[in-house]
């Protein structure tokens, strides 16, 4: 018995076989879109949630901070009325960070860099509270351990923090000096039996945190990064910030050294003029 053809001449049932097989082709490669797809809208969705917790985190770190600026005191216990503000919203922190750790597992924790600068505002605030209490620096090992398992922090993100935290010292000791820039000493070089010359001083609390931002600017101006890395860019304008930081507290500290007799109650330093430095 003969094979059936169609009207063209052609065997009836390889034509459908082709035309099966276009179908299953077709439908092969609308599901590979379809994945595409979902795999797109996933990546976004994702996106969009660290994106958002990391807006999150930065506010309530710039609340920290702005809690710990009434802070009058280092090296002491931070009031319990601070204290307890800042551990409310340290616990929010704390939440807002689990809840993205499904998000950043395996090598998304490298492709969804966006929650770095959330990272970057929440190591500035703790380590302002950690410098108040203890007058040193936050490490590394301390940073992660009060982050959730999952979150990746990197040396960049703890780096680029500590430069962020020199603007906050800078502020702190601006009031600091401002606060009590009376303080005088006897200079025994100068009495006479007339009269004894008082010299304006800075208490040692004041005078720490003026050691402390000089030896932090110290220790950055010898970080060396190669020229293709990706926190160059970042480095670069954080280190002119932080000098300028410095800058300040320096200006502020040597006007009440120099002229601090002068300076009438309630006296604020003026840190709106450029420093000046002067070559003999």
């Amino acid at each position: 018995m003969g094979t059936k053809r169609s009207w063209e001449g052609q065997p009836v049932g390889l034509h459908v076989k082709s035309e099966m097989n276009t179908s299953e082709s077709a439908n092969s490669i609308l599901s590979i879109f379809e994945n595409f797809r979902s795999e797109l809208d996933e990546h976004h969705d994702r996106r969009e949630r660290i994106i958002k917790t990391s807006r999150d985190i930065t506010a309530l770190s710039k609340k920290i901070i702005f809690a710990l600026q009434r802070v009058r005191a280092t090296n002491a216990p931070i009031p319990p009325k601070i204290a307890k503000e800042n551990q409310t919203r340290l616990e929010q922190i704390t939440t807002l960070f689990t809840n993205i750790v499904p998000d950043l597992q395996g090598i998304n924790a490298w492709r969804y860099r966006s929650i770095s600068s959330g990272i970057q505002e929440y190591i500035e605030a703790i380590a302002f509270e950690h410098y108040l209490r203890t007058q040193t620096l936050i490490t590394h090992g301390e940073v992660c351990a009060r982050v959730p398992t999952g979150i990746l922090v990197t040396e960049e993100d703890y780096l680029l923090g500590l430069f962020d935290l020199t603007g906050e010292m800078m502020r702190f000791a601006v009031l600091a000096l401002s606060s009590g820039n009376a303080s005088t000493s006897t200079s025994t070089e100068t009495q006479t039996a007339e009269t004894t010359k008082q010299l304006p001083h800075l208490s040692a609390s004041q005078a720490g945190i003026v050691f402390d931002l000089r030896a932090m600017r110290a220790s950055f101006e010898e970080l060396t990064v190669p020229r293709k890395h990706n926190m160059l860019r970042d480095l670069l304008k954080k280190v002119e910030v932080m000098q300028n930081s410095v800058e300040k507290v320096e200006r502020a500290a040597y006007g009440i050294l120099v002229r601090g007799s002068e300076r009438p109650s309630g006296w604020t330093p003026d840190l709106s003029v450029p420093v000046e430095v002067g070559v003999e």
